[in-house]
């Protein structure tokens, strides 16, 4: 169990590397009031004096203490001459010649055996981290100290608490101390030792308060009483030690610090430790065997055992996943490119394939929040053209008069006896007309939709694109390219579809009513006195049952060109209002017949619309895009002099990569650590 501490270590050294923030890793955390002896008591858990000390705010970084327990130099000495057992490589460390020497993790390969040594750089790699005008920093400066006097531990030392800033410190001194202690002590992995003066009154100890923030039960806690020897006369911290003031979980221990005339008379720790177990004998007999120094270091050390024997499978479960996670994410980065022309060409095809699939409906990301691809494209055939050429009236913009103008200009000099089939003509070419708007705006609206599915291409399914954003406009451009050449040639068919009804009015047409039907029906009504063209329709069955088609159409709901999400139409056609004046008998009966032979024919060619465009669009635009987006972007795109400058990542991604290859590696050294402790080490 005593590998737990050392194997923590390691792990820290390994996740130094890319930042321990995503695993919390166990360690004692040591808070505390400014000059409440927390330098003190970190010195006597290592017996050597080796920490920065003066007024006001000394230690101005976190600073990671790892003490480790190596073997006298006696016996190590005579494991590397070969004359006494083999040691663990890991614990011989050959080449040292000293009992203790401590290192730094930002001098590599130094070793310090001269304390005092430490103490300066401490001291100088503190103000290359946070200045010289006693401000902080939440950068650690980490330090291994291997002796045979300590005990495993691992430990943070950060800046004591402070109220008010001195000098040229920072305003909000306070909160910038306050918000680096609670980044260590939230880890819910972390122990606390909060260090609290027995000459202060507990219940306003800033340390317990913080603790006390971030660990409620006191499941995390330990409480040092520090400076036991400066109490007043007369009275004493019993009560407090035997957690009668305030309990504590994880215990309390009561410490005797070196003075300041100690300090300058340069006494030993060990010569302090003596006096200490003197002090605590003398004072507090029943407790003088669970207090002092030795005994808060073996307390130290079995609770950090402990607690990292507690936190090890949570912790490997942590690692494992992400290792998955960022396996995953690496993947999805991409290896470097090695074979441009391979790269390239895997990249375009998937390009296009998922181009095709999002049209066919069966691509991998399908949207939930509204209709993309193939779905829209239906959508704007049968829902938005479709209602819009059903919206048109097929007498709109007609009035009486414009009938019998057309019928008199048809007959010349003469009057006719009959219906002239000329203004027939005349009138519902002028209507069918009216078909190729929306026909157009139709292929308009299916182009820009096949626009709109290079985008989603490019955000969902080809990941590969985010890394080469040369090639990604590349391949956007010749899509668009092609899109645009299609699209006069699309709109010249369907121009094409109205002129081809407009060529040639065939009356003979198997759906179409005889004219001579027409009028006989016509003639054969009574005729009324004064009817408008909407009013005459509506005289006769064909017109009740356009009355009825008109009703049903307004009341129904028809969609326009716009979003799928809206449930409302709008009709792209401007309807005049028809005009009406006093007609003839004749002159109803000659309108009446051409309305109904006009609104027969109309709705004849209208189907046929309805019909061809959506063939049309799809045959010389979509199917056209489909069939020839490979062979376009190959033969735009695949050419040697630009296969380097379009595989150019883009930096974001290269460095995304490094970071979670380091991170990748980390965990996999972690994993393997880990799984080093074996079941019967925990116990």
């Amino acid at each position: 169990m005593e590998t737990l501490i050392p194997t923590i270590n390691r792990l820290q050294e390994v996740f130094l590397t890319v930042g321990t923030e995503i695993i919390q890793l166990p360690q004692i955390v040591v808070v505390g009031s400014q000059s409440s002896g927390k330098s003190s008591v970190l010195e006597s858990l290592v017996g050597r004096d080796f920490l920065p000390r003066g007024s006001g705010i000394v230690t101005r970084r976190p600073l990671v203490l790892q003490l480790i327990n190596v073997p006298p130099l006696k016996e190590r000495l005579k494991t590397e001459n070969g004359n006494g057992i083999k040691q663990n490589s890991q614990n011989s460390y050959p080449g040292i010649k000293a009992e203790e020497w401590g290192t730094f993790l930002h001098c590599k390969n130094q070793i310090f055996t001269d304390f005092q040594e430490i103490c300066k750089e401490i001291e100088a790699e503190t103000e290359r981290g946070s200045g010289d005008n006693k401000g902080i920093s939440p950068e650690p400066i980490y330090l291994k100290i291997y002796s045979p006097n300590v005990l495993n531990l691992t430990l943070v030392d950060l800046p004591g608490i402070t109220k008010v800033p001195l000098g040229d410190q920072p305003e909000d001194i306070e909160a910038q101390v306050q918000e680096m202690i609670l980044s260590f002590i939230s880890n819910p992995n972390s122990l606390i030792l909060a260090v609290s003066p027995a000459n202060s009154d507990l219940a306003t100890s800033d340390a317990l308060k913080l603790a006390r923030d971030v660990d409620p039960d006191g499941r995390r806690t330990l409480l040092v009483v520090s400076k036991l020897d400066l109490m007043d006369a007369g009275t004493d911290a019993l009560e407090v030690l035997l957690g009668r003031v305030i309990p504590i979980r994880l215990g309390i221990v009561g410490v005797v610090n070196r003075s300041q005339h100690d300090i300058n008379t340069h006494k030993t720790l060990q010569d302090s430790m003596k006096d200490e177990q003197a002090f605590l004998q003398r004072h507090y007999p029943s407790l003088a065997s669970r207090a002092g120094s030795r005994y808060l270091a073996k307390t130290l050390s079995r609770l950090l055992m402990h607690h990292i024997r507690d936190c090890l499978p949570d912790l490997k479960t942590r690692v494992t996943v992400l290792s998955a996670q960022y396996q995953a994410q690496l993947i999805s980065y991409g290896q470097p490119v090695e074979d441009h022309s391979a790269t390239l060409l895997q990249i375009v095809t998937k390009f296009a394939s998922d181009y095709c699939n999002t049209i066919e409906g069966t691509a991998r990301h399908i949207q939930t929040s509204e209709l993309c691809g193939g779905a829209r494209i239906c959508y704007i055939f049968h829902e938005t053209f479709g209602r819009t050429l059903q919206s048109i009236d097929p007498l709109g913009g007609l009035t009486d008069l414009d009938i019998l103008t057309a019928i008199r200009n048809a007959t010349g000099p003469r009057p006719a006896l009959f219906v002239p089939e000329v203004s027939f003509e005349l009138l519902v070419k002028r209507q069918i007309k009216r078909l190729e708007e929306p026909s157009l705006r139709c292929v308009e609206l299916v182009h820009e939709e096949l626009q709109r599915i290079i985008q989603h291409c490019s955000s969902f399914s080809t990941q590969e694109l985010l890394r080469f954003p040369k090639l990604h406009d590349s391949i956007v451009e010749v899509v668009t390219g092609l899109l645009r050449k299609r699209l006069p040639i699309t709109n010249e068919m369907v121009h094409n579809l109205v002129a081809i009804e407009l060529a040639y009015i065939n009356t003979k047409h198997p759906d179409f009513t005889d004219a001579a039907q027409v009028s006989a029906s016509v003639n054969s009504q009574q005729p009324l006195p004064l009817l408008d063209s909407c009013s005459q329709a509506e005289a006769t069955d064909g017109g009740k049952r356009w009355k009825n088609e008109k009703v049903a159409e307004e009341r129904t709901p028809v969609t326009g060109f716009g979003s799928p999400s809206k449930s409302q139409a709008i009709n792209l056609l401007d309807t005049a209002m028809p005009a009406s004046r006093k007609l003839s008998a004749k002159e109803q009966r000659d309108c009446e017949v051409i309305q109904r032979l006009i609104k027969c024919y109309f709705l004849i060619v209208r189907k046929g619309i309805q019909d061809s465009v959506p063939k049309t669009v799809m045959h010389f635009l979509v199917n056209h895009v489909k069939e020839h987006l490979q062979s376009e972007l190959v033969g735009q795109l695949y050419k040697q002099p630009l296969l380097q400058e379009l595989l150019i990542e883009s930096q974001e991604t290269a460095q995304q990569r490094t970071e979670v290859a380091q991170m990748l590696e980390a965990l996999k050294k972690a994993n393997t650590i880990i799984s080093e402790i074996r079941e019967t080490h925990l116990w």
